[in-house]
């Protein structure tokens, strides 16, 4: 069973293609796209050997020619320097402007390619082919594409929307369990941020997705793509409503930038801590029950993921420290850091004067209890 979601963009509308065996299916997927039979695919080291293979057959399987570049896997290639080996390797397979490329990767290649496609040749047309179940339910989504700076985190980069998108539900049964959790942070923030029916349902069928279940799967990636999708159709550049997605990500990239963007943290990870933290600011506000942040915590912990500051293992730079890194975030307006606070579960909004004092008392509690 395959669903699709549609992207609402006008003229750069597209399909989010969502269920299993879509990689052995992408040659019929793509085809329509294609202007020649010939593609350009970007992966990483990893991916490349659990996947690319049946790619490229699917591909030759409707006579369509590929070339592939596998970079380092991980946040750390998400940089200037790969960046310019992924556009040149592509100037260098004479990609033209109304060719494809693929993105077969997770959210550091989708990311990474996007970028490159948008500022080829002036744009050219690329596919998100999402690996992670990070990827599928949100970052592969929308047209975001960046790298990660000295600065901080995604501080360069374009809007592009890609073309289609492939969500194979299958590979998922390939991710190791911590990378399959850190996407699970991500499927919560849809829940957290605008539906709290879609929390119950997690609290009850998390596990089962957890550990396998197919329908429970392709439940969860639809429901958070189609969360995201009318988002994007609506707010496409962040202009109101689509800082919404950014539930927990002002910690959370504060926190990645504090342990380097390497293995201590995996962005969901952040995600999930960065949630529980944005909970607990509003609460302390007096904007939700004081419930609310226990709930959510109660549920990341029965889903065995990291929940607060003293799941991260190593040193942490001290309170003052992370608010400055948080005031390097692309969420800063006029110097003013925003938050996406909550009324409850599914209650999400934008807060764009919150208190210092209140993120300062939240962090130092967190801090404490790293003691």
């Amino acid at each position: 069973m395959t669903n699709t979601v549609a992207v609402d963009l006008g003229a750069r509308s597209y399909q989010v293609r969502i269920g299993e065996g879509l990689i052995a299916r992408a040659g019929a997927e793509i085809a329509p796209l294609l202007r020649r039979k010939r593609v350009a695919v970007v992966t990483d080291e990893t991916v490349a050997a659990a996947h690319l293979p049946a790619l490229t057959d699917a591909l030759a399987a409707e006579g369509i020619s590929a070339t592939a570049l596998a970079l380092p896997p991980g946040e750390g290639t998400k940089n200037w320097e790969n960046l310019a080996r992924c556009t040149e390797w592509l100037l260098e397979q004479k990609v033209e402007r109304k060719d494809v490329v693929l993105a077969l990767g997770g959210g550091v290649i989708g990311d990474l390619v996007g970028f490159s496609a948008a500022i080829l040749r002036r744009g050219v047309r690329f596919v998100q082919l999402p690996t992670s179940l990070l990827a599928q339910v949100d970052s592969s989504v929308g047209g975001k594409t960046g790298i990660n700076t000295a600065q901080g985190k995604n501080l360069v980069g374009a809007f592009h929307q890609p073309s289609l998108v492939l969500a194979d539900i299958g590979v998922l049964s390939t991710l190791p369990g911590r990378d399959f959790l850190s996407g699970y942070g991500e499927v919560v923030k849809y829940g957290l941020l605008g539906d709290a029916a879609f929390f119950d349902w997690l609290e009850r069928d998390g596990p089962a997705l957890r550990d396998g279940d197919t329908a429970a799967r392709l439940r969860a990636v639809t429901r958070s793509v189609e969360m995201k999708a009318g988002i994007v159709s609506r707010d496409e550049t962040e202009e109101g409503e689509r800082a919404l997605l950014n539930l927990g990500h002002t910690f959370c990239h504060a926190l990645e930038k504090a342990t380097g963007y390497g293995d201590r943290l995996l962005h969901g990870e952040g995600v999930a801590i960065g949630c529980a933290l944005a909970f607990e600011l509003s609460a302390r506000l007096g904007l939700c029950s004081q419930e609310e942040p226990s709930r959510v915590r109660a549920h990341l912990a029965a889903m065995g993921m990291k929940v607060d500051l003293s799941d991260i293992p190593g040193d942490l730079p001290g309170t003052e420290a992370l608010i400055a890194l948080m005031e390097q975030d692309k969420k800063v307006v006029d110097g003013r850091l925003r938050f996406i606070l909550a009324r409850g579960i599914g209650q999400a909004f934008v807060a764009e004067d919150v208190p210092g004092e209140a993120v300062r008392a939240v962090l130092d509690e967190a801090m404490a209890r790293r003691r």
